[in-house]
């Protein structure tokens, strides 16, 4: 699915930002198929600033943060740690030092649609039959499911990824650059190996293009124990409403404290909720792995952790062909309250590419 970043003038609006309310919309693609090459980009289209390295200077890791907006979350102001002042151009380099370069540290996106947009000092090429890059996390396999013929899971906070492949050679990922990368979700919720067990579960086991939520920064930190399971106001365009609570593990705001104003709206993919709990006393939940093509939903050593560019979609569900990814976009894909655990929120640890480490990993069949 082609993906836009639509900001909006009026109720929240970022720290020296003048444009508001961050939406991520899933919009329909005007068009399919083959993606223009660079030999194909009209002159005089924009150029980068500096030219990009040659594939043997290049780095295999993240060196550019674009932005970061994750949405409410349990993590969120710790993952990096907001400090007073910080503006958002502060919180991208915190970002980047955290999961850029190699790093290897760790940041939260929040629930459902929050997000952070990265690049590369090179372009990350698509070669055919084999996956590019590979996207890290903090997933993990439980070894003390009570459902002991259950299949793969624990903690796995599956993102979707985005990726853009900058045509016009401007430097910077346009609006109608935007494209995702179909999981194993998106093309077959119900093939899902832990989808019956979810089902019956209660959970929401759809795929729901075009899902919107919006989150309502709290008047006040909660000091109440009413006021921590109603601490910050949530509704889609579902027609459900709720609240995210507040935990006793974490009792920063979850609110992003960067971002001016009361809400903030994100629109998106949302894929189908994975946590069940298996002990039935809400001591022991289970969040499970899906099959492929999303980030934070397998170990990082694991092949589904990395991705095939020919994956990519637009905004009619039809793949897409692009040469290679200059920018990823990756964002909460699940909208799921865990109990005790919270929210699900996709943790990044960084992006690789796969060819510049010479790591030869066969596409699925």
């Amino acid at each position: 699915m082609e993906l836009k970043l639509e900001k909006i003038i009026g109720k929240a609006a970022r720290t020296g930002a003048v444009c508001g309310a961050v939406f991520l919309v899933a919009g329909m693609a005007s068009c399919s198929g083959d993606v223009p090459g660079y030999d194909d980009v009209p002159p005089g289209t924009g150029q980068p600033e500096e030219p990009l390295p040659q594939p043997g200077e290049a780095t295999a890791y993240v060196t550019q943060v674009l932005d970061y907006l994750p949405a409410a979350g349990q993590f969120t102001n710790t993952m990096p740690e907001y400090e007073e002042g910080d503006t958002q151009e502060d919180m991208n380099r915190k970002v980047l030092e955290a999961i850029g370069n190699n790093n290897r540290g760790l940041v939260s996106l929040g629930g459902f649609g929050g997000y952070v947009t990265l690049g590369f000092d090179h372009t990350i090429e698509n070669k055919p039959g084999l996956r590019d890059f590979r996207v890290l996390g903090n997933a993990f396999y439980s070894a003390a499911n009570p459902d002991t013929g259950a299949p793969e899971g624990g903690s796995c906070e599956p993102g979707i990824i985005c990726v853009a492949y900058d045509r016009n050679k401007n430097g910077r990922p346009d609006e109608d650059e935007w494209y995702e990368i179909a999981g194993s979700a998106h093309e077959a919720p119900a093939q899902e190996p832990w989808y019956g067990l979810a089902r019956e579960y209660g959970n929401d086991v759809s795929l729901c293009a075009g899902y919107e939520i919006t989150y309502h920064r709290p008047e006040h930190e909660p000091a109440t124990e009413e006021e921590r399971e109603q601490y910050i106001r949530w509704e889609d365009n579902q027609g459900n409403a709720g609240y995210l609570q507040k935990n006793a593990y974490h009792g920063q705001p979850y609110f992003p404290q960067w971002v001016e104003g009361d809400e903030l709206t994100f629109r998106g993919t949302r894929l189908p909720q994975n946590g069940v709990d298996e002990s039935g006393l809400g001591n022991y939940y289970i969040l499970y792995k899906f099959r492929y093509g999303y980030a934070d939903n397998e170990t990082n050593m694991g092949e589904e952790a990395s991705i095939d560019i020919d994956w990519a979609v637009d905004g009619n569900g039809q793949k897409v062909s692009l040469p290679s990814v200059d920018f990823i976009r990756i964002y909460t894909g699940v909208h799921q309250s865990n109990g005790w655990l919270g929210e699900c929120s996709t943790e990044v640890m960084g992006v690789e590419d796969l060819h510049v480490l010479g790591e030869e990993i066969p596409t699925r069949e």
